[in-house]
């Protein structure tokens, strides 16, 4: 296994401000399709494009936005594309984890500092709607993180880029911000990647978690950046009797990457009900989990039989409680899911759930016969 990153030899402790996150590229096969796919089941509207009639040859990247969130399908344009590649390699799956910062340059040469895995040295990209300053650094397997200084820009998303017609057509379903991007990381990868995040960041851990179901285990930990806004749980698979949820997606994957996205949702209820109606499928938790619930985890202001019916999870912890839900794979390999999330001033990432979850996951890897 490659070494990360390479530790810096003179690190810069000042560490780089990361804002939040800026946008979530996926390499997917065909971009518009996938876009139908996010705009009808998901209630996302495609507010940018870029390809042949933008004037460039070798892509077509289509932005879908929804409230705070930014996802970029793009796709390869011929067969030798590294974009077409990837796909190979991975399947349709998150290729660049983008961060909003104040300064570009500073954020990329301080991270450099700390021993990140040069990638795109700074760049100026103009347009008529002004400039945007782009860089960006390796992270773990093909995925990178490029850093964006949007400030003096006012077009629809970056330089080249074409607004769409269909900007403010659509109403979302209420999923408002990315609350966290969790990944899964090969054996033994799980401390090099939580120093990565700490050394070359200076995100900080915040939560630890060791979970082990009749056939299957993980580790896993949470790091996080000073402000709060960019979460990443990182889980890696434990020796068990069969393979776990995390080797399947491992295998399928071909290597570490994004596991799954948590979209925050102002109302789940309302919100896993139109993504019901729009045929999006989620993990089916068994009813005996609810009948303990109230006493698990005390008195919430959402029905008892709304959250038992839609199969939402509910977990508290020292500051209040969660309730989350977990979709199906989204694409044709096992891999990549989402994650509809609702805080009730909980800061965790619902450790009670765990188990309930991993055990609802391996009924599925038994139909398809990967348990």
């Amino acid at each position: 296994m490659n070494k990360l990153y390479s530790g810096g030899s003179q690190p810069d402790r000042r560490s780089p401000e990361l804002n939040r996150f800026d946008y979530i590229e996926f390499y997917v096969g065909n971009a518009v399709q996938a876009a139908h796919f996010y705009r009808s089941a998901l209630g996302f509207k495609m507010t940018a494009r870029l390809g042949l009639e933008t004037g460039v040859r070798d892509r077509v990247s289509i932005l879908l936005e929804q409230n705070n969130i930014r996802l970029l399908l793009t796709a390869a344009q011929g067969p030798e594309s590294p974009i077409a590649r990837h796909v190979n390699i991975h399947g349709d799956s998150v290729k660049d984890i983008a961060f909003l910062v104040d300064d570009v340059e500073k954020v990329y040469y301080q991270a450099v500092a700390n021993g990140a895995k040069p990638m795109a040295e700074p760049t100026r990209l103009d347009d008529d709607h002004g400039y945007v300053i782009k860089a960006s650094i390796a992270a773990y397997g093909d995925t990178v993180h490029s850093f964006v200084q949007r400030d003096s820009y006012w077009g629809a998303f970056l330089p080249g880029y074409r607004a769409s017609k269909d900007r403010e057509s659509r109403n979302g379903i209420g999923l408002r911000e990315v609350d966290h991007i969790a990944i899964s990381a090969e054996s033994g990868m799980l401390t090099e990647l939580v120093e990565f995040y700490c050394d070359v960041f200076g995100f900080h851990e915040s939560h630890r978690e060791e979970v082990v179901s009749e056939y299957s285990a993980m580790n896993s930990k949470v790091v996080q950046n000073s402000n709060g806004q960019i979460r990443f749980p990182i889980v890696e698979p434990a020796p068990g009797r069969g393979t776990s949820q995390i080797s399947e997606y491992l295998s399928y994957h071909q290597g570490p990457g994004v596991q799954h996205i948590a979209l925050l949702a102002n109302d789940i209820v309302a919100s896993v009900r139109s993504l019901r109606e729009n045929e999006i499928e989620f993990l089916q938790i068994p009813d005996s989990y609810y009948d303990l619930l109230e006493s698990r985890v005390g008195a919430i202001d959402v029905g008892q039989k709304e959250i038992r019916e839609l199969g939402i999870l509910v977990d508290r912890d020292e500051w209040g409680y969660l309730m989350q839900i977990f979709t199906k794979p989204l694409h044709s390999r096992p891999t990549i899911f989402l994650e509809v999330i609702q805080r009730k001033a909980a800061r965790g990432f619902g450790a009670g759930n765990i188990k309930a979850l991993f055990e609802a996951v391996e009924r599925e890897q038994l139909q398809r016969g990967n348990l």
